[in-house]
């Protein structure tokens, strides 16, 4: 059965490099940018304690222990030499314990990355850890000391994560795309990828021969933050040269750093200081040439793509006070910060969520640096 199409408003749009969504509601007035230079964030920040994370496995309390495979990122104390196969248990229990912390390295893949660099960066920065050695087993057993709840988890799927619907591959030519009722997930197995902030090639590493459509089927997973941070920004940083971007909360401490892949140096981002226009989830996509300055695949006039987590702006849209530039989650979580964008600021999906939670029109959008080269990590 194809799911309802919510009807949408189109937000006014002018020229630019970024596309613009719909959102599933009118928009609030344009507020004034604030042209005051942004207030110095303290040094060094304090991090919003998150709370501990959540076993989403509880309604199965005759689930077995967890397998050698769990066993082993849970015990693990530091990062294996290169060649280790195909993830690293330290790298995967580092990722979790730094999603829980604040710190998001992104998609959970176990691989070293720049993700994980700078959130392992930020980190330390924050909690003052030594800069000699080795920084990544010095972040893990911090984060530990803080958070020793385990890593790792056995989930069972729902009939929910089986139920669909699921579109198959997602078409790359926007005309096709704009011919489905909705840009749900592929599969099930995407489905609860997202669900743990995980690449699907560490979830079928971890599951070998799984059938993850089976309603029941035990799967070795992630536990990552159980849902959304609560905290409210107060003020947004989006770091053009670290492909980053850092919240403040309302009191000035640091409540949340993203890795994000923003703009490139052929469509760069905006420079200054902007604010938070409107927030929406589930927005519809709109392309129209006559007001961008790039052509996707199969792209031929006006288009409107549905809704959707494989939407090309993914689940969340924050629109800011410069006409058609936002922040926005993305349907391939393993490219942001490796690939460039059309001017605006794309996050996962589950980091664009939490962020378009925290958000309130008005709240400053600070974008500083200068666009970086897409990362090969």
């Amino acid at each position: 059965m194809s799911p309802k199409v919510m009807p949408v408003i189109v937000l006014a749009m002018l020229a630019s490099a970024c596309s613009q969504p719909s959102p599933t509601h009118k928009p609030p007035a344009t507020p004034t940018v604030a042209q005051a230079p942004p207030a110095p964030a303290p040094s060094p920040p304090t991090i919003i304690a998150p709370p501990p994370a959540a076993n989403l496995a509880t309604d199965a309390p005759s689930d077995p222990p967890l397998p050698p495979a769990g066993q082993a990122i849970d015990a693990a104390q530091a990062p294996a030499p290169p060649g280790h196969g195909a993830y690293d248990p330290a790298l995967v229990r580092l990722e979790v314990l730094l999603d829980r912390a604040g710190f998001s390295p992104g998609v959970i893949d176990g691989r070293d990355g720049a993700n994980l660099r700078r959130a392992v960066a930020a980190y330390a920065q924050t909690v003052s850890l030594p800069t000699t050695g080795d920084l990544e087993a010095a972040a893990l057993a911090a984060l530990t000391a803080k958070d020793p709840t385990p890593a790792m988890q056995i989930y069972r799927v729902t009939p929910a994560d089986t139920a669909g619907p699921f579109i198959g591959p997602v078409p790359k030519d926007y005309k096709l795309m704009a011919r489905l009722p909705a840009l749900a997930y592929s599969s099930p197995e995407q489905l609860l990828a997202e669900k743990f902030h995980m690449d699907i090639r560490l979830l079928e590493a971890l599951n070998p021969g799984a059938e993850f459509g089976a309603s029941g089927q035990s799967l070795l997973v992630p536990a990552p933050r159980p849902g959304p941070r609560d905290y409210r920004a107060g003020r947004i940083v989006v770091d053009k040269s670290q492909d980053e971007v850092r919240v403040f909360d309302i009191a000035g401490r640091l409540a949340a750093v993203y890795p994000a892949t923003v703009g490139s140096t052929e469509r760069p981002a905006p420079s200054g200081v902007f604010a938070v226009r409107a927030v929406a989830k589930r927005p519809a996509y709109f392309y129209d040439p006559r007001r961008l300055t790039f052509t996707p695949e199969g792209a031929e006039g006006k288009l409107r793509i549905a809704a959707g987590p494989n939407n090309p702006v993914g689940s969340t849209w924050i629109a800011l006070t410069l006409p058609t530039y936002g922040i926005h989650g993305s349907p391939d979580p393993s490219l942001i910060g490796k690939r460039q964008s059309h001017g605006c600021v794309r996050l996962t999906n589950w980091d664009a969520a939490e962020l378009g939670l925290a958000s309130r029109k008005g709240v400053e959008v600070d974008f500083i640096g200068h666009e970086a080269p897409p990362s090969a990590g």
